[in-house]
């Protein structure tokens, strides 16, 4: 996956699968990742939650499953 950007450290980051295209989101906090993340879901997109990047990996990466997260 190439992507045209540098990912921020600490950044939260996830996938919104668009046909041929994946759109990258990110947010600096947690909760507004998976505030995001989830209403995306609500929407019925097809959404990837990648995590938190740290500089040559992605940690947290299990995708958040309700708003109280």
């Amino acid at each position: 996956m190439k992507k045209h950007f540098t990912l921020g450290v600490g950044k939260w980051y996830f996938n919104i699968r668009t046909g041929q295209q994946n759109i990258t989101m990110s947010r600096a906090e947690k909760k507004d990742a998976v505030y995001a993340y989830l209403n995306y879901l609500e929407l019925g997109k097809d959404c990837e939650w990648l995590g938190r990047w740290e500089g040559k990996k992605f940690s947290e990466t299990t995708a958040p499953s309700n708003k109280a997260a």
